[in-house]
Order: C-alpha cells, then sequence, then structure tokens
C-alpha cells in the first residue's frame, strides 16, 4: 500500500490514487511548471485507516440505522463519526510516513517547521448531473507534525459532513465505496508576487501583461495598491513597455501566526522596480506554457520566494470580448499616462474629486479624475465619459466597474489629480492608457460599443449563479452574462442618480414623481432577466451621500456614516420614502412582474423585519407574489438569524463589505486601518457558515452579493457550506460559474467512488 504520493509523481491516471486535487498539481508538475511541493495521504491511506483499526463497521453501522429524513438525528450521527475518526489512533506508520514527508517539505524552511496548506482531495471519475455533496476540508497555514496530522485527520472526517451523508443516501451510493485523499502542499511566503495575464483582459491584444508589488499578492489582486506593469512580446519576449509605481504599502505574513498584515514598505523599496528583467522575462515564459497547458488565455497569480517563481493559481481570461476593437486614433499632446483599463475613447471636461462632497461637480460628459474610486461614487462614474484614477491595476473597483459601464478608463496614472486641472479638456484613451490634451478626433469620443461578457451555456449548477447590478444601465450587459437572475438590485445608485434628496419628493406632495423614477429604473432590470429573480434592496445610502443631493442639507453630521442613520434605520423613521419603495415594487407586481423579490439592508434585530412587514401589508404589497428576505450585514443578524428567520423570510443575502467591517471593527475606508480589513477572517467566515446552517434547517435559501461574492476562493468555500446561490459582479460570473461547477463537482466525485 501507498501511503504518501508526492505531486511530481502523479497524473491524471492517478485520480483514483490521488484524488482531483493532487491529480491536477502532478499534471501541472508534468508540463514542468513551477507548482510548491506537496506529497498527497493517498486514498488507500484512508481506506486502510478506516479498516484496520475497526471503526468502519462502527461507521457504517451508524450510517445504517440513521434516518436521514430526520435533521437532528442526520446531525448526531455526523457528529459522532467525525469523533469517532478525529479520536480513534493513527497507525504508526501511518504517522511517520507523514512527518517523514512534512519534513523533507520543511528543507526549505529556516526552522523545523514549514508552513503549509492541507486540503481534501476527490477520487472517483466524473459523473453526470454534478451536485454539490460534501463539506471537504481546506486548512491554511498548518505548521509542526501535530498539527498537520491532526489537520489531516480532520478533512478524512470531513467526509462525513450531514450534507455529504444524505445526498448519498438520496442517490443510492454506497458509503463504504467513498474515499477520500489530501494533499499537503508547501505555502509561499512571497517577497513580491502579482498577476499575469496571458492576453489583454478586455481586449485580447496577444501580449503578456505582468502586474507587480511587493509582498503578498493580496495588494495587487485587491487593488489597494498600485502595481509596476510591464508589457511583454510573446514573439521574442521582449519588454515592450514598464511603468514603476510608488508603492506604499504591502501585505506579508506574520512568521510566529502565520496570519496575513498590511505594513508600510520601506522607504528605499518604494519607487523601486519590482522585478529585474530577468524576473519579468521568465514570469512571461511561465504564463506561456501555463496557457499552452490549459489551450486559452489565462490570468495567473504568482508569487516569488528566495528568488524562485511558483505559479500558485491560473483561470481562464473571462473578459475578453469577441468583437474586435477598432484601432483609437488618437494623436496629440500626452499630458499624463497610465495602464489602459477600460477600452474607448471619452473626451470631455476634467473634474477632480478629492471626496465624496464634490461628487456632485461631474455632470454628464465630464472626466471625472480622483486618487480611487470607490462604491459611493458609481453615481457620478455613471455620468462621466472616462474615468482617470491615480492608483490602482487592472483588478481595482474603477476598471471593474468601468468596464461594467463600458466607460473608458485610465488608471494608476501616479499624480493625474495633480496634473491635471479643474475645467480643461482633455481626450481619455482606456486602451492605450493616455490622456491627451484637448479634444481630439471629436467622433471618436462616443463610448464604444458594449462588449459582452459571455456565459458557458453548457455548464449547469445547482448552486444559482447571479449577478449584482448597480445602475439599469448595466442591465443588458449583466443579462447577457446568462445569470440566474439578479441577486442583488442597488436602488440607491438609482436614486443618487436623481440628484435630489428623496424626502423633499415627499414634502412637495410629488411622491409620483419618485415612484415613477423607481418603478422605471427597477423595470429595466426586470424586463432583461423576466421570468429570472431579481433581488431589490430597498434604500442604503449613508447620511454623507444624501448630503450631496438637492435638499440634503437636512442630513446630521456623523463621524462614521458607514455605522449611522443609513438602511432599514431610515426607511421606519422617515416612513413616506419606504413607502414609495413599497408603492414603486407593487406597481411592478401588478404589471406582471412577478420575478421580485425585496431584502431589508442592515437589519440587526427581528422587531425591524416585523414592522417592516405590517407596513407592506398597510399598503396592500401581496408578499405572497414575491420572495422576501434580508441583508445579512451584521454580526447581530448572524447569531440572532433563528429569530429573525421565525418572521416568516424566504431568504438572506450576506452582505460581506459590512460584515466583514462591523465583526473586525475595521473601516476599509480608513487607510489607516484598511489593511486590516480581511473577508477571509475566520470570525467573518464561522458567522456566515452558522447562517447557511441554520437557514438550511429552515429552508430558507442564501445568497452572497458582497464584495466576496466575486472572489473564487471564498465561493469555494461558500459553496462547501452549502449556500444556494452567489451573486458575483458583471465581470465575474463566467469565472464564478465555473468555480462552482468545479467545486460541486469536486463535493460529489469526493463522495462517490464508482
Amino acid at each position: 500500500m501507498l501511503i504518501i504520493a508526492w505531486i511530481d509523481e502523479v497524473d491524471n491516471t492517478d485520480l483514483e490514487l490521488v484524488g482531483g486535487k493532487g491529480a491536477s498539481l502532478g499534471e501541472l508538475k508534468q508540463a514542468e511548471l513551477p507548482v510548491p511541493d506537496a506529497f498527497v495521504v493517498t486514498a488507500e491511506t484512508f481506506r486502510r485507516f478506516i479498516v484496520d483499526s475497526g471503526i468502519d463497521k462502527e461507521i457504517f453501522k451508524i450510517l445504517d440505522e440513521t434516518n436521514v429524513d430526520n435533521s437532528e438525528e442526520l446531525q448526531k450521527a455526523s457528529q459522532k463519526i467525525k469523533e469517532i475518526i478525529i479520536e480513534t489512533e493513527t497507525p504508526e506508520d501511518i504517522k511517520q510516513e507523514v512527518n517523514k514527508a512534512y519534513e523533507k517539505i520543511s528543507e526549505k524552511a529556516e526552522g523545523d517547521n514549514e508552513f503549509v496548506a492541507i486540503r481534501s482531495s476527490a477520487t472517483a471519475e466524473d459523473l453526470p448531473d454534478a451536485s454539490f455533496a460534501g463539506q471537504q476540508e481546506t486548512f491554511l497555514n498548518i505548521r509542526g507534525q501535530k498539527n498537520v496530522m491532526e489537520k489531516i485527520k480532520e478533512c478524512w472526517a470531513s467526509l462525513y459532513t450531514a450534507r455529504a451523508i444524505f445526498y448519498r443516501e438520496k442517490q443510492n451510493f454506497e458509503h463504504s465505496k467513498v474515499n477520500i485523499a489530501v494533499v499537503v502542499q508547501r505555502m509561499v511566503n512571497a517577497e513580491k508576487a502579482g498577476v499575469i495575464f496571458t492576453s489583454h483582459p478586455t481586449t485580447g491584444e496577444d501580449d503578456v501583461i505582468i502586474e507587480a508589488g511587493w509582498g503578498l499578492g493580496e495588494g495587487v489582486v485587491s487593488g489597494s495598491v498600485s502595481p509596476d506593469h510591464y508589457i511583454i512580446n510573446k514573439k521574442g519576449f521582449e519588454i515592450k513597455k514598464r511603468d514603476i509605481s510608488t508603492k506604499r504599502t504591502m501585505f506579508d505574513r506574520d512568521p510566529e501566526t502565520g496570519e496575513t498584515r498590511h505594513v508600510d514598505v520601506p522607504e528605499d523599496m518604494m519607487d523601486e522596480p519590482t522585478l529585474t528583467d530577468e524576473e519579468i522575462t521568465e514570469l512571461a515564459k511561465m504564463g506561456e506554457g501555463v496557457e499552452k497547458h490549459y489551450k486559452t488565455p489565462q490570468d495567473v497569480e504568482w508569487a516569488i520566494e528566495d528568488n524562485e517563481i511558483y505559479m500558485l493559481q491560473s483561470r481562464p481570461i473571462t473578459t475578453i470580448t469577441d468583437e474586435e476593437i477598432p484601432e483609437n486614433e488618437t494623436s496629440g499632446e500626452i499630458i499624463v499616462e497610465g495602464l489602459g483599463a477600460s477600452p474607448g475613447i471619452g473626451a470631455g471636461t476634467v473634474k477632480i474629486v478629492k471626496n465624496l462632497d464634490e461628487l456632485d461637480k461631474v455632470k454628464e460628459g465630464d472626466i471625472l479624475v480622483t486618487s480611487m474610486t470607490t462604491p459611493d461614487m458609481v453615481p457620478a462614474m455613471k455620468k462621466a465619459s472616462a474615468i482617470v484614477t491615480d492608483e490602482g491595476g487592472l483588478t481595482c473597483h474603477a476598471a471593474i466597474v468601468s468596464r461594467e459601464l463600458s466607460t473608458p478608463a485610465v488608471v494608476g496614472a501616479n499624480g493625474a489629480s495633480k496634473t491635471l486641472k479643474d475645467g480643461e479638456e482633455v481626450t481619455v484613451d482606456g486602451e492605450k492608457g493616455k490622456i491627451y490634451k484637448g479634444k481630439i478626433k471629436k467622433e471618436k469620443t462616443q463610448k464604444t460599443e458594449k462588449t459582452v461578457v459571455k456565459t458557458e451555456n453548457n455548464i449547469v449548477t445547482a448552486t444559482d449563479i447571479k449577478v449584482n447590478v448597480s445602475i439599469p444601465e448595466a442591465a443588458e450587459r449583466a443579462a447577457q452574462t446568462g445569470a440566474d437572475g439578479v441577486g442583488l438590485l442597488r436602488i440607491e445608485h438609482l436614486v443618487l442618480g436623481l440628484n435630489r434628496h428623496p424626502q423633499s419628493y415627499a414634502e412637495k406632495g410629488e411622491q409620483e414623481e419618485f415612484i415613477r423614477e423607481l418603478e422605471n429604473g427597477i423595470r429595466k432590470v426586470a424586463d432583461e432577466f423576466y421570468p429570472k429573480p431579481v433581488w431589490i434592496r430597498t434604500l442604503d445610502a449613508p447620511t454623507d451621500e444624501f448630503r450631496s443631493l438637492e435638499g440634503g442639507d437636512r442630513e446630521p453630521e456623523e463621524h462614521n456614516p458607514m455605522l449611522g442613520f443609513r438602511g432599514i434605520r431610515r426607511d421606519l423613521k422617515y416612513t413616506e420614502i419606504f413607502e414609495m419603495q413599497i408603492k414603486a415594487i407593487k406597481k411592478l407586481i401588478e404589471k406582471g412582474y412577478t420575478n421580485l423579490g425585496l431584502m431589508l439592508p442592515l437589519i440587526q434585530h427581528p422587531k425591524e423585519v416585523k414592522q417592516a412587514k405590517e407596513m407592506m401589508k398597510e399598503h396592500n404589497l401581496d408578499l405572497e407574489k414575491i420572495d422576501f428576505g434580508i441583508m445579512v450585514e451584521t454580526p447581530a443578524a448572524s447569531l440572532i438569524i433563528e429569530d429573525i428567520i421565525k418572521e416568516d423570510i424566504d431568504f438572506i443575502s450576506f452582505g460581506t463589505n459590512d460584515l466583514t467591517q462591523y465583526t473586525l471593527a475595521v473601516d476599509r475606508n480608513n487607510e489607516r486601518v484598511s489593511g486590516n480589513y480581511d473577508e477571509r477572517h475566520p470570525a467573518v467566515l464561522k458567522l456566515i457558515e452558522r447562517v447557511i446552517e441554520k437557514c438550511n434547517e429552515a429552508d430558507v435559501k442564501t445568497s452572497i452579493c458582497g464584495q466576496a461574492g466575486s472572489y473564487p476562493d471564498i465561493v469555494d468555500r461558500l459553496v462547501n457550506m452549502g449556500i444556494t446561490s452567489v451573486s458575483a459582479n458583471i465581470d465575474s460570473v463566467r469565472e464564478i460559474r465555473k468555480t462552482v461547477a468545479k467545486k460541486e463537482k469536486q463535493m460529489l466525485l469526493d463522495s462517490i467512488r464508482k
């Protein structure tokens, strides 16, 4: 029996021995790509462990006597089996082999113990009609022989979650034929990291693009750091262009705890190139190797530790349009340059925005120039003919939203907000990343034809893949992704776009005008998706956003508006605003829009849900005809979700942006503490898991619409937890669908062996 298999000794023919994860890593090794060292505790080892110890008979006896339709009985059986596995002594020879392999991985570490990631790995062949069934575990930053063995056993135990047991019973698969392997892989403590695009992520231009920053890759991927930017010719791997940014902060790993932290970049490194020419060339060649292996353009995450390059993750680039974008014909005096983040030409008057109070400066057709956009700036971004930011890379907020809006954008244009002047006329080339003096080629200044992020129509998932929509104008493009509906329609952007405080409509007896604007905006989205569901979040704008509107001078001054008078608190205080929203939705229902759902933001107590429902009933809004739910954005809602469920809700949706802020006491817009903001924090994930578990028990649908719903690694965990649907940003729908399909298949394969 083979206890341990190294990934450089296996490939896809060893699927039953090392599972899908192990076989995939082996394939990358076979392709001579640099993957961090890893070994697999084979499926044979798991089988021997339960058979030789005799616990297999005990496990299968418990399963035979369990009524899986009895939720309490099923949960107890699952817990009992997991305890049996954890408490059973591991055979000495298995421990020795695991320890020996772990020691081998640790040879490159400065101390005796290396940080590793421990992941469950599927062992069966692909099956049709895959549906998620298990809850196999993944553990990161594990250190020490004892801890490694404990986590391997926890992976084994996770084969018997309640959901996995239930699924196998219902599908008539024998529990005794289910096996599991476990991958143990060295984690890379990066000194520099980033992303390789093997083709341009929007135009598909056949160059390699590399973005790089100091430390771990979180800064580059999140857009919180303006990365160095390199363009490399694929044919001769010549460096065509290099833009070196000022990199003020970075993420690294605490050597003691293994936790990620946000620190200042040493002053002498801020303006230094992250990569040498040799590293740039080597990364470009490796990116090409990944693309050839997968036979499609790839978005590759990489890291460098001790001068060694590692490929950490690869995914298809999903934002390349199939339509040919004509060559821009701009010429003239270049004022500023940056990264072309969203293609097209935009010309207009520069408006410098330094804070949210200045958003009303931006009029239709202006050029919005700022340090970095935030979600609060979307109403102004919608008006702009082009967007320019000082900071950011191709994955930052400004880049993503601009592509959603089909608005030309240049990001990482260091010093643009100081070089450009309020009121001057410029032309922005969102493909080449250049800002020209004056309006050039005016006939070319229209926004480019909207591109379509096409979906994979042959991919079917049990978990619904929905899309977030911020503005009605993006509805057509959102629908063309093939999403299963809208998991979040933010009506505050529609309201803020009116540039008038909603309370003033009520005070002047002009409620019907406001209701009509809401109705028309929502209908545009509902029309595009009918009969697929569209979940509308009621108004959730903080006081500082309302203050910029006509009539907004009544808004109170708050030290932290995100913790203040917003969401359901405002609606229950100023009932006229809530009533107008109810009436707009009621009109749509009366016109036959039965695909609508309504969710309440910032809920922290059941009485808020009860009071809101009473108001809806007073205005004859028939909740039997629509989905009704809440946003889970506060720890309070997570901790008392059972009580909220009793108010008869149909669904919940996680707003991870706020949930993370409130759980960690971190203002993500405050640069002094924003480095502590982390949706992957164990406390945040524990709250999410608790809610999903309680909602599944009560047959309440669960979803996510926060930014984390567009992160594949987090979505992977959510599917493991049993989430009903995931709502992602427009540019992420295709990738998230693939992530979910792969995860569901993995969970099924982990649970079933032919």
